[in-house]
């Protein structure tokens, strides 16, 4: 196991990829092959900063304000009551989720 941390957090984001919801770069430097999720933690933030900071996701430069926090790991598991967790945008039930990234588990065949 890792490190346990208890956060207050308006949104938590993990991906192995850089997008989601329509070219949202929410976690902006992903890597899908280096075997590492990255998670996306909006801390806790007043309405107004959250809509400024929003507009960013698209370029992926929310990553540099300071309530945006980006932490690489191999697995994580998620705690929270009440909270349900989504994936590609349908719900996969209410936390607590583990989630390990496998690295090579998908192979994708393309045209020579």
């Amino acid at each position: 196991g890792g490190e346990a941390r208890e956060i207050e957090a308006t949104l938590i984001a993990v991906g192995n990829g850089t997008t989601y919801g329509g070219g949202m770069r929410i976690c902006a430097d992903a890597e899908m092959d280096d075997g590492l999720f990255d998670v996306t933690v909006v801390g806790e933030c007043t309405r107004t900063t959250l809509l400024k900071v929003f507009p960013k996701v698209y370029k992926g430069t929310h990553l540099t304000h300071p309530a945006v926090t980006v932490h690489r790991v191999s697995s994580i598991e998620l705690a929270a009551a009440g909270v349900t967790a989504y994936a590609d945008g349908e719900p996969l039930g209410a936390l607590p989720l583990t989630a390990t990234c496998v690295p090579g588990a998908v192979r994708v065949l393309t045209g020579r």
